[in-house]
This record gives C-alpha cells, sequence and structure tokens, in this order.
C-alpha cells in the first residue's frame, strides 16, 4: 500500500531541493566569474560615460537658464498637487475622478486591474507617469543643446525611467505581491533560478529568455517549407525550395534577407511563411542564408556580401535553372545591399534583374530615429576598438540595441515575467528567431556604419565605392517596389520613402500597418493591419501620406499583383537538382543552425 505525502510536506521537500540548487548554481556561478575576470573587454551599447555626459549637459544647461529650471519644477509641483487632490477626491467623496495621467496606448504594464482599483496603486502609477513625463519633457524644453545629443539624453532618461517602473519591483507590482503570498514567496525562488540558468548559459552575461528554447527545431517545426541548398560558398548557403504547383514564373525570385538576423523570419511557420506563399503562387523561389561569421571571416567586407551574395546567387540560379534573369526581394540591410548592388550592376550594364523588392529598407539614412543614439564619431571608436580585438561584433550586442528601443515590451516584462513571478516564458516563434542573435564581421560592419548610418554616402552619386566601383543610386532604372511599416522603429517609414527620389525606373510605394516584423510577415489570410497605396511619388512622405487610399488585407496581395508584370510566361515546375547544381544537404540548411547564445 502506498501513501501519497501530505501537501505541506511535499511543498517543503520540494522547496528544500529548490534552494539546494540554487545554492550549487551560485557556487559555480561566482567560480566561473572569477576565472573569467580581467578577460572581457567591458564593451557595452549603452556606454556609461556617454550616458554621464549626457545627463551632466542636460543639469549644466539648466543650471545656465535658472528660468528655465524654475518653470520645470513649478510645473511639476502643481501637476503633483492637482494629482494628490484628484485622489483624495476619489478617496473620501467615493465620486469618479478622472486620472490625470495615463499610460500611452500600447503600455501593457499596468494591465492588471489593481492598478486602476486599489487607491494606493493607482496613485502610485499615475505619480511615476506624472514624473515621468515631466523628466522627458525637461529635454524638449531645455536651450542650447544640440539635436543628436537631446536625442541621446531623451533616450537614456528613457531606460532610466523605465528601469525604475514600480511594475520591476516586487513590493510596488500588486500582480507579483499576490504570486509571492500565494505561493509563499516559491515564485521568487523559481525567479532567482530562473535568472542563473540565464547566467549559466551566456556565460555570466543575463541573458534572459524570451521564450521556450527547447520548443523549437529549425526544418522540424519552424523553417520547413521543403527544399535543398543546392549552392554554398564562405558567406551563404542558396536554397531551392521545392515547387508546389506543376507550372512555375520563367524567372526565379531572389530572396535576400539581412544578416543581422536569420532568414527563417520569412518561414516561421506554413501559415505566415512568407516564402511558402510565395512558392505556392508559383514562383521558383531562391533564399540567400547567411553564414554566422567568426573571427576567421573578420576581414569580410561590404563588398564580400554583394560579390558572394546576390551576384552568387544570379550565377548559381542559372545554372541550377537556366534562366538568365530573375526578380529579387530584400529585407532591411538585405535591400540596401539589393540597392546597392543594383547601382555597381548599372555600371557594368548588368541587367538580370528585372524587377526589385524592398522590404522595410534605408538607402537614404538622413533620419534614422533613435538608432541615431548609437552612432556618433565616439561610440564608432569604441565599437571598431571591440569589433578589431574580436574580429567580429557579438550578436547580442545587435540583440541589445534593438531591444533597447522597445525596452518595456522585450527586456522588463520578461524581467517580470520570469524573475518575480517565476514564470516560464511561453513558446513564441517569433520571439525564438528573435532571440537567434548573428555575429557582424569587422570589416563589414565597420564600413556598414560608417559610410550608410554615419556619413550618409550611399545616396550621393559616387558616394561609395563597391569592387572598385563608384556607384550611383540613381543610375539604377530596374522596376522597383518598397512596403514600408507604419510603426517601424529600426527602419523609419518616412526615411524609406526618401529611397523613391533616388531610382530612376518605374516605383510603386506601399505602406502596411503595425511595425519591423509584424508588419512584413502579414499573410493575407490573417486579414490584419490593411496597407495604403498612391500612384503618385511626390517629394515627400507626408505627402505621399495625405493623397494616399487605403486598403484592407495583406500587402502582400498587392506586391503579386505588381509583380505579375515581370513574373515572365509559365514553364514547367523545377525541381532542386534538376538543373547543373546537384543539391547538398536539405533546408534550412546548416549556416541558419549555427547557434549563439
Amino acid at each position: 500500500m502506498t501513501h501519497t505525502a501530505p501537501q505541506p510536506e511535499r511543498k517543503a521537500a520540494d522547496t528544500a531541493a529548490l534552494l539546494q540548487d540554487i545554492a550549487q548554481r551560485s557556487q559555480q556561478l561566482l567560480s566561473d566569474y572569477f576565472q573569467r575576470a580581467g578577460k572581457d573587454d567591458g564593451y557595452s551599447v549603452l556606454d556609461p560615460q556617454a550616458m554621464l555626459n549626457a545627463f551632466q549637459e542636460l543639469g549644466s544647461r539648466y543650471l545656465a537658464q535658472p528660468q528655465k529650471l524654475l518653470q520645470t519644477q513649478m510645473a511639476f509641483w502643481l501637476d503633483s498637487v492637482e494629482l494628490w487632490k484628484r485622489e483624495m477626491e476619489k478617496l473620501w467623496l467615493q465620486k469618479p475622478v478622472a486620472p490625470l495621467s495615463e499610460p500611452v496606448a500600447g503600455d501593457k504594464r499596468f494591465k492588471d486591474e489593481m492598478w486602476a482599483q486599489n487607491f494606493v496603486f493607482d496613485y502610485l502609477k499615475q505619480a511615476y507617469l506624472l514624473a515621468s513625463n515631466h523628466l522627458l519633457d525637461s529635454v524638449n524644453k531645455v536651450e542650447g543643446i544640440d539635436a543628436h545629443s537631446a536625442k541621446k539624453t531623451a533616450f537614456y532618461l528613457r531606460q532610466y525611467i523605465d528601469a525604475m517602473s514600480p511594475t520591476n519591483f516586487i513590493a510596488t507590482n500588486p500582480q507579483v505581491l499576490k504570486a509571492t503570498l500565494e505561493s509563499g514567496g516559491e515564485n521568487l525562488l523559481k525567479g532567482l533560478r530562473e535568472m542563473l540558468d540565464d547566467l549559466q548559459r551566456s556565460k555570466g552575461r543575463l541573458a534572459f529568455k524570451m521564450t521556450d528554447l527547447n520548443a523549437f527545431r529549425l526544418g522540424e517545426n519552424i523553417a520547413t517549407t521543403p527544399g535543398k541548398v543546392v549552392y554554398e560558398n564562405e558567406l551563404m548557403q542558396l536554397i531551392q525550395y521545392a515547387p508546389s504547383t506543376d507550372k512555375v514564373f520563367e524567372r526565379p525570385l531572389l530572396v535576400i534577407p539581412p544578416w543581422i538576423n536569420k532568414f527563417y523570419i520569412l518561414d516561421l511557420k506554413a501559415k505566415n511563411s512568407l516564402i511558402k506563399w510565395a512558392v505556392d503562387q508559383g514562383h521558383t523561389v531562391f533564399v540567400i542564408s547567411w553564414v554566422n561569421p567568426d573571427e576567421k571571416l573578420r576581414d569580410k567586407r561590404f563588398d564580400d556580401y554583394m560579390l558572394e551574395g546576390p551576384l552568387a546567387a544570379l550565377d548559381a540560379i542559372q545554372q541550377a535553372t537556366g534562366a538568365k534573369d530573375v526578380k529579387a526581394l530584400a529585407y532591411c540591410i538585405g535591400g540596401t545591399l539589393l540597392a546597392s548592388t543594383l547601382a555597381y550592376m548599372a555600371s557594368k550594364r548588368d541587367n538580370r534583374i528585372k524587377a526589385a523588392t524592398f522590404m522595410t529598407t534605408l538607402m537614404d539614412f538622413s533620419d534614422i530615429g533613435e538608432l541615431e543614439v548609437f552612432v556618433d564619431e565616439q561610440q564608432m571608436e569604441q565599437l571598431e576598438a571591440h569589433m578589431h580585438k574580436k574580429g567580429y561584433l557579438e550578436g547580442h550586442h545587435m540583440a541589445d540595441v534593438f531591444n533597447l528601443l522597445r525596452e518595456n515590451d522585450l527586456v522588463w516584462s520578461f524581467v517580470v515575467n520570469n524573475y518575480l513571478l517565476g514564470k516560464e516564458p511561453m513558446a513564441f516563434d517569433l520571439l525564438y528567431w528573435n532571440s537567434d542573435s548573428t555575429r557582424m564581421p569587422a570589416a563589414m560592419h565597420s564600413f556598414y556604419l560608417r559610410n550608410m548610418y554615419l556619413y550618409n554616402r550611399l545616396r550621393e552619386p559616387g558616394g561609395i565605392e563597391l569592387d572598385g566601383v563608384p556607384i550611383d543610386l540613381r543610375q539604377i532604372k530596374t522596376p522597383a517596389y518598397w512596403i514600408s511599416t507604419r510603426e517601424d522603429h529600426i527602419a523609419p517609414w518616412r526615411t524609406t520613402y526618401l529611397g523613391t527620389q533616388l531610382l530612376s525606373g518605374p516605383k510603386r510605394f506601399v505602406l502596411g500597418g503595425s511595425g519591423h516584423i509584424a508588419g512584413i510577415v502579414n499573410p493575407p489570410s490573417a486579414n490584419k493591419y490593411g496597407y495604403c497605396t498612391n500612384d503618385a511619388l511626390p517629394e515627400t512622405a507626408d505627402e505621399w501620406l495625405q493623397g494616399s487610399t487605403p486598403h484592407e488585407g495583406s500587402w502582400w496581395s498587392d506586391w503579386a499583383q505588381w509583380v505579375a508584370d515581370y513574373n515572365g510566361k509559365q514553364v514547367a515546375a523545377r525541381q532542386p537538382g534538376d538543373g547543373k547544381l546537384q543539391p547538398i544537404e536539405d533546408a534550412p540548411g546548416r549556416y541558419v543552425k549555427a547557434r549563439l547564445v
């Protein structure tokens, strides 16, 4: 006869085991830390000295303008008094009172009902939001700070403000307090174990999990569109996907993804895979899968990404299918590379690309949004010194930059969920991809940041040379299609629109809803976000928007109609291996499977 242990005894035993595990992991982490001491150069995308300089300048400007300082302090004091007055009316008079401060649209931190129902938490929330708004507004009101410094100061200040949110602390988060009381603090122990797991997995760097890292396997439940790797070199593998139709369009479709991230954002699951959808439409799809470089590729240049990327792919596609001409579709930095390649090809009178699609692509880098915070001469020198030592930029540094652009959604929400609530993050394919970082070769990344972001030379005729050839985007006469998204924080749509003023061929610009990822990975079956079109291409993006027409559904459908003019006739379906290139391995290939911490 078996006996089940009483619940309190079993819980005590579980807690004891948890504490023992925490103690062992902590001891190991301390040992590892002392072994690594002095070996890390301490580089961070958030430079402490740059932050200190920014705040010191803001303070000195205010001290030189005492009237502005007094006005700022008085405005904050008056709003604080008004907040207290309203809260007292609500508490003592039991009357409905309009909140003085509310979270902005999309701010999910205060969604727990206790933030509105409980007097203490409601006051805490509003007091925090009130102080946050006044602090951020103070940067705009002070005079004498140049635009770049003001943007950096506002960004750094926002990082501090969001870090200090009451939602991020045990005693001031009602959801965490409730979980702690109900579990007897077990959530905090589980959270501590989660933190130790993350520190151990990332060798002392706090890399929190955004998703269940064991839930996805490339080629099994994501990146599953059937195909073969038919060509490879040091920088990329070229995947040819198997047809799903009896007939296909004569001109293949070459997809050029960014190498800052991995290509399978376009092939997460069958229901939202742009690659599978294109195959089902009758395109013979080829995709470049970039290598995840190490120090051996430190000297690979932007030129090499062109020569060994799209240009090598064009030659391989002709061998694989016999087709001399293609259509090209490129994403983010892949689009910047495509534009550069087209300009290079124009100078060589090479017109093998008959239609070009640019997804969230910058060509003119006049306004790069908050990414500007990370790009100036001082920070470039520090970054280049770090890359010179390592041979590359670690993937987590690029991930840190993008996460800090949406810190509440991509940083602090996971801190609360994983470490304070002690919950495992849910399995989410997009966040798995987002956590799958890639390195940047030192030579390429330095060239890209300096020539594009820092000096904005790509827009200038002859401003950039590739493989010894000065390029000019105005020489590009290839029909071009732009798709940008309204809420893009990486490639602001008004800046991507400037590319339409540079190229000389037939052009179409489309504006989708949502952001850099969701607005692109938006299949027609989802019927979300919508898009706007305007056949005219006036000088400014705002003029274009004023004359645009909104449509329901996905931009994929609009693109399918546009690209139909460049597909060519229909031919028998092409299987990978039918041509002169023999399959090397199954898609998605081994390059994309090289995973960093």
